[in-house]
């Protein structure tokens, strides 16, 4: 990795970062075509390398929701308990499967464009009621399945797991610090797996691990700078911007599929 490609990845990582983290967002979903499209990394490579990015940039935003006390319950537990074994099954469908992305994209765009926008409708028209929360097991089965779309794509999770919990009826300053934590621990665990992987299977299939570290670097001092900012902006606000994510995400993957 030559200096401007790693200036690039380390700008990219903390832009993306300190938009996000007060969602409880990685940026990992974001930072994945900008692998692609702008840094060249080649695929399954840049699953891994997107998923080291979580790693490195994690702790920022984490070490911030720890002084605070919210990282503390058992919405963390339970996420955590979903997306670790489901990333790993994840990894190994990337690797020996190799399913292709347009049916992914596809999915993506078809949950997230909706959902956004009644996150977004909802919260503009003020509405008074409240969905019910769901239940610690539909929680964990949710958690389950994102973990696996993580660990086959290297997105970090909380793209998905916050708009889905948050429409549910759980409050931002709740879900943020959980989603994050998950991220966290289930990149770690999809990271480390592909490195195993890469040993007895040829191929781009390691982490770029340069390229990981600067990216990650930067979203390490973006997701601490996001956390800081969260509980500087109102419920609503949080709500919109998490909505605007989700249909950001979800329009990123539409016009993929159309191109």
């Amino acid at each position: 990795m030559d200096w401007p490609t790693g200036l690039l990845g380390f700008a990219a990582g903390l832009l993306i970062s300190v938009a996000t983290a007060p969602v409880g967002v990685s940026g990992a979903v974001f930072l994945l075509p900008v692998q692609i499209s702008v840094l060249g990394v080649p695929s399954p490579a840049v699953t891994p390398t997107n998923l080291l990015y979580n790693v490195v940039a994690g702790p920022g935003a984490l070490l911030r929701h720890h002084r605070a006390g919210t990282l503390r319950g058992p919405l963390t537990r339970l996420l955590v308990l979903g997306t670790v074994p489901g990333v790993v099954v994840g990894a190994v469908i990337r690797v020996f499967a190799v399913p292709g992305p347009t049916v992914f994209r596809l999915l993506i765009a078809a949950l997230l464009l909706p959902l956004g926008s009644w996150l977004c409708l909802r919260t503009l028209r003020r509405a008074t009621r409240t969905a019910p929360e769901p239940s610690a097991r539909a929680v964990t089965r949710l958690a389950m399945a994102v973990g696996v779309a993580g660990g086959i794509y290297g997105i970090g999770g909380g793209s998905l797991l916050g708009p889905i919990l948050v429409g549910r009826g759980m409050p931002v300053a709740k879900v943020a610090p959980a989603a994050l934590a998950a991220t966290f621990v289930t990149s770690a665990v999809g990271a480390g797996t592909y490195a195993l992987l890469s040993l007895t299977t040829t191929g781009d299939i390691a982490p770029y691990w340069s390229l990981g570290l600067a990216c990650g670097l930067g979203g390490l001092c973006g997701g601490y700078l996001g956390a800081r900012l969260q509980p500087r902006l109102p419920e609503t606000a949080l709500r919109l911007l998490l909505g605007v994510l989700a249909l950001g995400v979800g329009g990123l993957y539409a016009v993929q599929i159309l191109r």
